[in-house]
């Protein structure tokens, strides 16, 4: 049962740590365009290659 007294303040701190690593990175933007990153990696930019030539 004692290492209950070090278990418990620990698991508290893990948590806490991550809540402000979460309420940081809603903070600093991080969530503000969820749409545009899935966009961008399926957009077809470079125009297709021409075939080459018949002779």
């Amino acid at each position: 049962m004692e290492i209950l007294v070090i278990l418990v303040p620990l698991a508290l701190m893990l948590g806490l740590a991550g809540l402000a690593a979460f309420l940081w990175s809603l903070k600093s933007g991080q969530y503000d365009d969820l749409d545009g990153a899935a966009w961008r990696a399926i957009a077809d930019d470079d125009p297709p290659p021409e075939a080459p030539a018949k002779r």
